[in-house]
């Protein structure tokens, strides 16, 4: 029986999830139909359009994405500090950019003058809202709920469009989040859709290096790289972007049998010095939905989750 999702997501443990959703009717999400020879790879742009837009509506950061042909991968950060300091007003026009609120709510963005009742009402209704901006289940919910409708019009069908519920990992320490990460930007080298995770389109990797090459930064919408502070640390992760690409190219070189693709060895080599133990990162780079469930992490941490 599925474990409910309060019980695989606890923000207590770890802010950081990966989570996949994959498609009902697999091959006509963003493939081609191989009867009408009608593409659909127009939709993993609706799919990466709409992850970026609530990204910025929630409170919740994006690490790394790949839009794939029958599912998308996505790991998440819970920002539960920022969604603190919101203004009732910032609550109120966050939703208000989901869903249509309430009549109270509306008369308040209108600046209309509440009453005291009014006032209260609202205060008590932002205050479910602002949990809700916190909530990957809601995220999920309005990323999945959008695609759906969008694919179900063009389809001129109706009837579920995504599986029963989306597939969440709790990313309970540093390995286990640079290895997903990982494992997510070379989902479409691994495919065998892209030779390099740079020449891949729709993920998340390939923001960060099309900002990097073209300006110099990294991307305002995807939580970035801010190296190994040790004292008054800034948002973001705690590792260098230089040192992740290296360890993405050296990850994606491995051979496995199991995997159509991989970076060819034509390609010029990219040293990595994260410390990490080779085969062990490679198989979790390689094998990521395989070999863990629902908690990832080192046996300790795991361990710990699990008795508390």
């Amino acid at each position: 029986m599925p474990k409910p999702r309060k019980a695989l997501i606890s923000l207590d443990d770890t802010p950081y999830y990966h989570c996949v959703s994959r498609c009902v009717r697999r091959a006509f999400l963003c493939g081609e139909d191989p009867v009408s020879g009608k593409s659909f790879e127009h939709r993993r742009e609706w799919v990466e359009t709409r992850l970026l837009e609530l990204a910025d509506i929630f409170a919740i950061d994006i690490c790394a994405y790949a839009v794939m042909s029958n599912h998308t991968h996505v790991v998440l950060h819970v920002d539960t500090e920022s969604v603190q300091r919101w203004s009732l007003q910032e609550v109120v026009e966050r939703w208000h950019q989901l869903f249509s609120g309430t009549l109270i709510s509306q008369a308040f963005l209108a600046d209309k003058p509440l009453q005291k009742s009014q006032r209260e009402a609202l205060e008590q209704q932002a205050a479910v809202w602002r949990e809700r901006l916190t909530s990957i289940s809601w995220f999920m919910r309005c990323l999945n709920e959008s695609i759906a409708r969008q694919a179900n019009e063009e389809d001129g069908c109706t009837g579920r469009f995504w599986e029963g519920r989306f597939k969440s990992q709790a990313l309970l320490d540093e390995v286990a989040l640079l290895a997903c990460m990982a494992y997510v930007d070379l989902n479409p080298v691994r495919a065998n859709m892209a030779a390099t995770p740079e020449e891949s389109i729709h993920t998340s990797i390939r923001q960060r290096i099309h900002a990097l090459m073209q300006h110099n930064t990294q991307p305002a919408n995807l939580l970035p790289f801010v190296g190994n502070h040790r004292e008054a640390k800034p948002k973001g992760l705690l590792f260098s972007l230089a040192d992740y690409l290296e360890l993405m190219d050296w990850s994606g070189r491995a051979i496995r049998e199991d995997k159509t693709g991989h970076i060819d060895s034509v390609q010029l080599p990219i040293l990595q010095r994260l410390g990490l133990e080779g085969r062990s990162w490679v198989e979790l780079t390689l094998s990521f939905e395989t070999l863990f469930h629902s908690l990832v992490g080192q046996p300790e941490r795991v361990e710990a989750v699990v008795q508390a």
